[in-house]
């Protein structure tokens, strides 16, 4: 009953422990040591050690009929060294040392208790991790588990009257023997590289021997329950292999992306906002400079914006600057006389240019003036052409005759004429008057001709 208690309390206290450092981890540290789905083992952790130490005794739930009624509680520790291959499966290596004791015989009164040095308990046990608890808050808080394996003990047993040794089968030989544990525990993690690990081991032995006492061909079993600390090794940078929670990992990382959808899409209405603003703002600024643009007060078709002469009468007839124009003088007819012909005339037989230029000499001014005042006069239209002979190429000698025309047009402009009746056009060597093959043949293609109408 009394070993009942202790074991109670044990695990009472231990339960007590981890629930208060599982109370203490917010749910950032998952985030803290978060893995992508679907990761590869080497972004974990899957290496730790462990020490723990707790009771021994040969007692063990498994039992039917036990050699001593009494077992004594004794000291055991031990340590570990285990590998994860998945979340839920590891191999792990253990050793253990401890002592066992016993007394009240159930068989036979040549003793009253014995002793047993267990010098070494080393196995290789399979460990199943059956859950991660505490998914609500993202990471695994516990992990309850099982363990089974074999291994190779050393044990030294000694039976006693009193406390002087008897002899006994095998009495006080060191004995080398196979057994195979089986065991559940429970992990509290206290930090990510840190377990609290709680456990209970029973090891079948193979043969009669570890509590000094052989009867018949009953196994002798031996249990011991631990409390101990489980370290991590690697990058503290990666979560241990088997604590991780990949649902919780796939939740972050659902999370994560949701956030991250969320924040772009937050962005995307911010600049939407603001593109709508600006088209707001554009459009207000195009409706009132439209506006500006297409007011006219005065009704005359010309903007106020253009109209240099505002508050036209209605009716009357303006011209693109929104001013009346001048009265239209009655249609006079006028003919080409004899004597503007003369002076046409004059003005083609003294007009020179520069040679290979379209530079007017001086001496043709005089001539081309009294043209320039003719189509002033009488709004007469007149047609330039100009003309060269063969020497030179083809494109050379078009584009002079088409220079000098321009010339002449640019020169009865400055004086007056009006642009828009006089036409300029250059045909080159195209039309000689005279052969090119003397000079004074050349002398006659190189030429203005006036058109006058």
């Amino acid at each position: 009953m009394k070993l009942q208690l202790k074991k109670t309390s044990l695990l009472v206290s231990g339960l007590i422990m981890g629930t208060k450092l599982f109370a203490q981890s917010p749910d950032s540290a998952a985030t803290a040591t978060y893995v992508k789905p679907f990761s590869p083992i080497s972004s974990f952790r899957t290496w730790s050690i462990g020490i723990y130490a707790g009771s021994v005794s040969a007692y063990t739930p498994f039992q039917g009929k036990e050699d001593w009624h009494t077992q004594n509680i004794t000291f055991g520790y031990g340590a570990y060294i285990k590998k994860q291959i998945w979340h839920s499966f590891g191999i792990q290596a253990n050793f253990f040392r401890g002592q066992m004791k016993g007394k009240d015989p159930a068989l036979g009164t040549a003793y009253d208790n014995f002793k047993t040095d267990i010098n070494y308990a080393i196995d290789l046990t399979g460990v199943i991790t059956l859950a991660n608890i505490s998914w609500s808050n993202q990471q695994g808080g516990m992990q309850p588990y099982v363990l089974a394996g074999g291994g190779l003990s050393g044990y030294k047993p000694m039976l006693y009257k009193g406390s002087v040794g008897t002899p006994g089968f095998r009495n006080g030989e060191n004995i080398k023997e196979f057994y195979v544990p089986l065991g559940v525990g429970l992990k509290f993690n206290v930090s990510p590289g840190i377990n609290i690990d709680l456990g209970y081991t029973v090891n079948f032995m193979h043969s009669d021997n570890i509590d000094g006492y052989t009867t018949g061909n009953n196994y002798d079993q031996f249990s011991y329950g631990h409390l101990g600390l489980e370290f991590a090794l690697g990058k503290k940078s990666k979560p241990q292999l088997a604590t991780h929670n990949p649902v919780a990992s796939m939740r972050t990382e659902y999370t994560m992306k949701e956030i991250a959808l969320q924040n772009q899409i937050d962005a995307d209405r911010a600049a939407n906002a603001s593109l709508r603003s600006q088209v707001d703002a554009t459009n207000a600024s195009l409706a009132a400079l439209n506006a500006k643009f297409t007011a006219d007060t005065d009704g005359d078709g010309v903007p106020d914006f253009f109209d240099k002469c505002p508050g036209t009468p209605a009716g009357v007839k303006v011209d693109g600057a929104g001013c009346p124009l001048p009265a239209a003088k009655p249609d006079v007819k006028v003919y080409v006389t004899e004597e503007d012909r003369k002076i046409v005339k004059e003005a083609i037989r003294n007009l020179e240019f520069d040679f290979g230029k379209a530079t007017i000499r001086p001496h043709s001014f005089p001539s081309l003036n009294r043209v320039a005042q003719l189509l002033i006069d009488k709004n007469f239209s007149l047609k330039l052409a100009g003309h060269t002979d063969n020497v030179g190429s083809d494109a050379a000698n078009l584009k002079l005759s088409k220079d000098r025309a321009e010339s002449v047009k640019s020169y009865l402009v400055s004086k007056g004429a009006n642009a828009s009746r006089i036409e300029a056009t250059g045909y080159g060597e195209s039309q000689p008057i005279a052969t090119n093959k003397t000079a004074a043949g050349r002398q006659q293609n190189r030429r203005v001709e006036f058109t006058l109408f």
